[in-house]
């Protein structure tokens, strides 16, 4: 399809570009692209089983042995799909349940073993006020059962940005949760998505599960 000036897959297609200075017109090819709404809003993977936003970040990042990201909001879908691709086989068969409706919550599922192995992720703006407060000790210890390393940055991020082992994946997040997601094995890209994580992990603090 082709992207309107206003949709969330063209907004999302030239933030990456002025990030890694080049044309949009040049991401052709390089990337694929999906967006709320659409099946595919890219160059491929059209027909996904996870063609949602937050269903293909879910499931990119469960395919993966290494995760570094950044993440500005988490909202109930994408805490529960994230949730689920971080559990054991048996907790998955249960992914849609009302338990785990609004977050990683209440959970004590170890990861399981197609989960990944290293997961660090960073949380900016509102993602971050859910590590305090009066449910933040629940969500403290619901990420390190999933084995999740967590860090608090008190500034912000206008994408969610995540490494998954040799894939770069941005997301562009609104009020409603995931509104595009770019993902590619391009190499600047990459490189830019390693550089943004390693920078917003140098200025976060540790999360401890207590």
């Amino acid at each position: 399809m082709t992207d309107d000036d206003a949709s969330p897959a063209a907004v999302l297609r030239s933030l990456v570009a002025r990030a890694v200075d080049v044309a949009p017109a040049s991401l052709d090819g390089r990337v694929d692209v999906v967006e709320r709404g659409s099946e595919s809003a890219g160059d491929g993977e059209a027909g996904s089983d996870s063609p949602t936003p937050a269903g293909r970040l879910a499931e990119l990042v469960g395919e993966a042995g290494s995760v570094v990201a950044v993440v500005p909001r988490v909202d109930a879908d994408l805490a529960r799909r994230l949730s689920a691709s971080l559990a054991t086989g048996e907790d998955r068969a249960g992914e849609g349940s009302d338990a785990e409706s609004g977050a990683v919550e209440g959970s004590d599922a170890e990861p399981g073993a197609g989960a990944p192995r290293e997961v660090r992720v960073v949380f900016t703006d509102a993602a971050s006020d859910r590590l305090t407060g009066a449910t933040g000790a629940v969500v403290r210890r619901a990420l390190a059962d999933r084995g999740v390393d967590a860090y608090r940055h008190a500034g912000e991020s206008p994408v969610a940005v995540v490494l998954a082992d040799d894939r770069a994946l941005v997301g562009l997040v609104d009020g409603d949760g995931v509104a595009a997601l770019l993902w590619t094995g391009d190499s600047a890209v990459r490189e830019w998505a390693a550089a943004t994580c390693r920078r917003y992990l140098a200025a976060a603090e540790p999360v401890s599960e207590g």
